[in-house]
This record gives C-alpha cells, sequence and structure tokens, in this order.
C-alpha cells in the first residue's frame, strides 16, 4: 500500500510540474471527459428542427465522412488566431475533444453549426449588454449543444444548464408548467448575471468558466488547497474530474465553431425561422389551440417555446411571452379571441393544465412498441442511477413520471418504457440490492450513495440543513426565500463563512 501511495504521488508531482508532457497512457482517460459532449450532441437529434433536417440527406452537407485529422503544430497555430480575451492553451487533451466534433460526431456537429446561426446572434447581443465577452458563446456549445431542452443526469437543464436552486435564484420561474431554464433569451439573461457575478469574485475569466461548471464553492476549495493559488492549471488537479475537462472541450468547442470548414463539415441548413417576435400573453392559451387554428405545426411552436412543458401558456397567473414566426404575429394578433375559445373545454380546464390533452402523458417518438415496467424507490435511489440500470434518457424518465427537479421519495412507482425483447431481464431490476444494480452496468456501488431524496428538516420555527460537498453559505441561502447570509451565521454561531464542513448540520429560520 505505501508502496502504490509512493508511486500515486510521483505521477501526481510530475503531471503537475508540466501539464502538457502528459504520457500517451494518462491522455486515454481523457476520453473520459468526452463522454457528455458525445451524449450532447447524439440528444439534437431528438429536436424537431434537427429532426427534420436530418430526415433530408445531411450526408450532402458532409463532403468527407471520414474526417481530416492534422498535425499538432496546425491546431496550435489555429488556436492562436482565434480572437478572445483569455488564452487558449493546446495540448493533447484539447487534440481529442477537438476530434470528438471534427471527426466522430461529426454529422451531429453540423447540426449544432445550423443552431448557431439561430442562438449565436441573440446570446451575442445579450452578452453585450452586460458587458461580457462575446466568445462566451461557446459555454453554450458544451453546456447543452445547443439544445435548449438539455437535461443533465444531475438535473441540470436547458441552454446553459442550470440547477434548480441556481435558475430560482437568478429569477427563472420554474414549476410544473413552466420551466424558464429552457426559455432561451431568459435564461440567457440569467446565464450572463452569473457569469459576471463569478467575474466578480475571480476577476479571472478561465476560472469563471470553470466555476459556472462546477460552482464557486468547488472552485474556492481547489484555490484553498492549493495554496490559495488563483490560476486554472496550479489548481487543476484538486477540480472535480468534470471541470477538469471543461477548460479543454471550452478550447475544442472554440477551435471547432472556427474551422469548421477546414474540416469539410457544413453547418446543416435548418428552417428556424430567423424573423421571431415575442408577444406578452396575459391570458391562459394553449400551443395546440395556436396550432390547430393558425396552422403551425405542434412541432415548430414547441421548439420556439420550450418552457411551456405542458403546451399551457399560464397568463392568468402573470403574463408570460410566446415566440412566434415574425410573419404569423399579425395574424395571432388578429385571431387571438378566436384561439382561445377553440376548444377551450378540452385545453383550459384546471384538471388539463397539467398534462397536454393531445397526449395526457409524455410519451417520446420511440416508445411505441415498447413495454411498460414500474420501479419502486428504494433508499439511496436517485433518478441518474435509475436511468443508468434501465439504459433510458434523463429526460425520458422525468417526463413519463411527470417529475420536474430531481425529487423523488421512498416508495413512489416509477414507469419506465424498454425494449419488450429485453423487458425480462429489466423486470428483475425491481428486486435488486443497490450493489447488484451498480456491478449489473460495471459500477461499484459507492460507499455512501446519493442521496437526492434527503429533504431538508423542519423543526418548530427552524428548517434544518445538512452542508453537502461543494455547499458554500451563499449558495445554500440562495435556497430559502427571504434568508440572509447574516440571517444564518449568527444563528449558527459562525465567524468564518469558509470553514462550513460536509455534514455539518445548519439551523435556518422559518419566515413568516
Amino acid at each position: 500500500m505505501i508502496f502504490k501511495k509512493s508511486v500515486v504521488g510521483f505521477l501526481l508531482t510530475l503531471l503537475l510540474t508540466n501539464l502538457y508532457a502528459i504520457n500517451d497512457t494518462i491522455i486515454l482517460k481523457s476520453e473520459i471527459y468526452t463522454e457528455k459532449i458525445s451524449a450532447d450532441l447524439d440528444s439534437l437529434v431528438n429536436s424537431w428542427y434537427v429532426r427534420l433536417a436530418m430526415e433530408g440527406h445531411i450526408d450532402d452537407f458532409i463532403s468527407d465522412s471520414v474526417g481530416i485529422e492534422y498535425p499538432d503544430t496546425v491546431y496550435k497555430e489555429r488556436i492562436g488566431k482565434i480572437y478572445s480575451l483569455m488564452k487558449l492553451p493546446y495540448n493533447s487533451i484539447i487534440r481529442n475533444h477537438i476530434h470528438v466534433y471534427t471527426i466522430k460526431q461529426r454529422k451531429q456537429f453540423s447540426a449544432v453549426l445550423g443552431l448557431s446561426d439561430y442562438y449565436f446572434p441573440r446570446i451575442e447581443d445579450i452578452f453585450d449588454s452586460y458587458g461580457l465577452p462575446a466568445e462566451l458563446k461557446y459555454m453554450a456549445v458544451i453546456e447543452s449543444a445547443l439544445n435548449p431542452n438539455a437535461v443533465s443526469r444531475a438535473g441540470a437543464t436547458g441552454l446553459w444548464q442550470f440547477m434548480y436552486s441556481t435558475g430560482r435564484s437568478y429569477g427563472l420561474t420554474i414549476n410544473s408548467l413552466v420551466d424558464e431554464r429552457r426559455d432561451p433569451i431568459k435564461a440567457t439573461h440569467a446565464a450572463a448575471k452569473y457569469i459576471k457575478d463569478l467575474y466578480q469574485i475571480y476577476n479571472d475569466w478561465i476560472l469563471v468558466i470553470a466555476a459556472y461548471n462546477c460552482g464557486p464553492g468547488n472552485v474556492n476549495k481547489a484555490i484553498r488547497r492549493s495554496g490559495n493559488k488563483k490560476d486554472y492549471w496550479a489548481i487543476y488537479y484538486r477540480l472535480p474530474r468534470e471541470t477538469r475537462g471543461y477548460i479543454p472541450q471550452y478550447v475544442a468547442a472554440a477551435y471547432a465553431m472556427n474551422y469548421y470548414a477546414e474540416h469539410k463539415i457544413k453547418p446543416l441548413p435548418l428552417n428556424i425561422p430567423v424573423a421571431t417576435d415575442t408577444i406578452m400573453v396575459s391570458t391562459d392559451i394553449h400551443l395546440t389551440q395556436i396550432s390547430e387554428v393558425m396552422g403551425i405545426p405542434i412541432g415548430e411552436l414547441r421548439a420556439l417555446n420550450p418552457q411551456y412543458r405542458t403546451g399551457l401558456v399560464p397568463g392568468s397567473s402573470k403574463p408570460f411571452s410566446l415566440t412566434l414566426p415574425m410573419n404569423h404575429l399579425g395574424d395571432f394578433i388578429d385571431l387571438n379571441d378566436t384561439i382561445r375559445n377553440y376548444k377551450a373545454d378540452v385545453y383550459l380546464t384546471r384538471v388539463n393544465q397539467t398534462a397536454d390533452p393531445s397526449r395526457s402523458t409524455y410519451v417520446p417518438p420511440d416508445v411505441k412498441g415498447k413495454t411498460r415496467l414500474i420501479y419502486t424507490v428504494k433508499d439511496g435511489d436517485n433518478l441518474g442511477f435509475i436511468a443508468e440500470w434501465y439504459r433510458v434518457s434523463l429526460s425520458d424518465l422525468r417526463y413519463w413520471n411527470n417529475i420536474y427537479r430531481n425529487l423523488i421519495r421512498v416508495g413512489q412507482k416509477l414507469s419506465i418504457y424498454v425494449d419488450p425483447s429485453r423487458a425480462s431481464q429489466y423486470e428483475k431490476i425491481n428486486d435488486m440490492t443497490f450493489a447488484q444494480k451498480q456491478a449489473m452496468i460495471g459500477k461499484t456501488s459507492p460507499s455512501a450513495p446519493t442521496a437526492s431524496i434527503m429533504q431538508p428538516v423542519q423543526d418548530g420555527d427552524f428548517i434544518t440543513y445538512t452542508v453537502r460537498p461543494g455547499d458554500t453559505i451563499w449558495e445554500i441561502v440562495k435556497k430559502y426565500d427571504n434568508v440572509s447570509t447574516t440571517d444564518v451565521l449568527q444563528l449558527n454561531n459562525i465567524s468564518d463563512p469558509s470553514r462550513i464542513k460536509v455534514g455539518q448540520v445548519l439551523k435556518i429560520k422559518k419566515k413568516s
């Protein structure tokens, strides 16, 4: 054991001394970091505009189906020519990420290029209004592959992959009807505010990008453990594993977005209406009503308004925005009363406001013909685990069971749709132990299962919160309404807010 620790210590010292001199064996581990890129690109296939385009002839837009691999000197020279306020490095890890975009997933990346024609001008305008560098738009590529409906295993959602608490703290409405994390415009405004707040903390764009990925708590922890060094590469091995790949992903995305033509990739032509306009709606109206009266495909309306989870725009609660192609806006205004009265008893009755009447439960296109199984949630389960065990996507699992956020409870019954040919195999999962289920997917059981079903405990006039890895006082306070950092510090006799520890129980006073 002592010998193994010595070898590990020697390797870490060698790697920290020269990040760019990583040997080929270690580089192979960088493949772990490319998994999210590939998953995000694959998820694009299910988006409405991309699916329509890919039903055509995508091969016509990629003249070399194999892809071109250039020497390191070429990649390094090209990256050096990309305009950026921060210095963009180059190493073998970055080269591996570049190959995901330009070789392994080049067809899907063609769709990202097509989406960028729609989203990038909007992102650039918003970032400019906040005084942010325009090149930070590439963060949206690695966050979601420009897919406003993207949902991560941890529940991060939308173009900018906001978690529930962070989205709420930056003013986004998130409930069973509306999830503004999926609204490209409002989510981009929220992302701009968050990025600006992070820059006030670090005054370094690379650290800002890293903190956006893993949270300021984890970056602060890495800085403290590295002797207060405020340099990304100096704290590299103190950061969470996924964040170590985040800056290389950013550089690779910047490269691919600027040099796709050199790799014989063309943007996939998408029929997204570049000219759109937004109108505020102050009464309830359903997207299906608009679709059927005006003859606009429901898929297009959902793609332009992804924030409305069931298709209902609940304008009677407060005004909400509706995005329409510019050429339909005048007709919508003229036909507003007709649209709202069309099948109002079907689409606008209270009983139907939690589900789209055109499909009583969310059923993705590929579910037809699949077998429905029931899984009972056990202690220690979370949605990410369950999705892996049944080999289904997290977003499908959430929609099938009308789950927003990631909260599940022990004993809850979940519906899961699987291939009939493997139904008998998956039926056994419900009776397996946690360790058996992890072993089934080639993973060992963690010493302490992730507690996604834990809730803050209420005790009289107080709520108790147990500090988790990566938490900061600032992030904890954002979870509660009308609670200040000072309140929490005084109530728990904490003089140094950076000294909270994982497992520490904090009292939070209820507000009337």
